[in-house]
């Protein structure tokens, strides 16, 4: 039988690293504390203390959470597309449909506490960056798949390709609210869809636009 105790202790654990991506997406990751997270969740510091008993392990956590938010709404959709183009556009494409979803107020957690820990050693900092290369691997990887797959030319320059996706894709996090809102996500996935119909053998197999 499920101990209710457990139960209730992991929905409380779930609840609190939600929240507190949420507010890391705005805020970064220094300024988050168990005491500012139980202010805003109304639950009592020492509860937190049970899961997380100094700041590094709860930043840990929260870095972790995200990652697994990244993976489970925008990495397993897109790999259940067929191998090759159509799976590298839907990671492009779910991306986009993140950011614009308004789960996190801030669009993207990553895009804020990237700038927070760049310089500064330690396990966040190895977490952070452990998630980004993991990133960049499967979208590297995914451009190479595609080339293999023979729908993108030989020749094809995976590296480049996959940077340009990253950076267009980055893009609109950065500029959204510079430009219209829309506007943003638009010219980003018009951006990528391009040059993904530049490169590709069959390019009927991408939308139109």
């Amino acid at each position: 039988m499920i101990d209710g105790r457990l139960q209730r202790g992991e929905r409380t654990r779930q609840a609190v690293l939600d929240s507190a991506v949420r507010l890391a997406s705005v805020e970064g990751l220094e300024g988050l504390s168990l005491a500012r997270i139980s202010q805003t969740l109304n639950v009592s510091k020492s509860g937190l203390f049970a899961h997380w008993p100094d700041k590094q392990t709860l930043q840990l956590a929260i870095v972790e959470h995200a990652r697994q938010q990244w993976v489970d709404q925008i990495v397993r959709p897109a790999l259940r597309e067929p191998r090759g183009l159509r799976r590298l556009w839907a990671l492009h494409e779910n991306r986009l449909a993140f950011y614009g979803g308004g789960q996190l107020p801030g669009s993207c957690f990553f895009n804020a506490v990237d700038g927070e820990f760049d310089d500064r050693p330690g396990p966040v900092h190895d977490a952070i960056a452990a998630a980004g290369r993991a990133w960049m691997d499967l979208l590297t990887g995914l451009v190479e798949r595609a080339v293999e797959a023979g729908d993108l030319r030989p020749g094809t320059d995976t590296g480049q390709l996959a940077f340009e996706i990253e950076a267009l894709g980055k893009a609109v996090v950065i500029l959204t609210h510079l430009l219209h809102r829309e506007r943003a996500y638009a010219y980003s996935r018009r951006a990528v869809l391009d040059r993904l119909r530049a490169l590709a053998t069959d390019p009927s197999i991408l939308p139109e636009a």
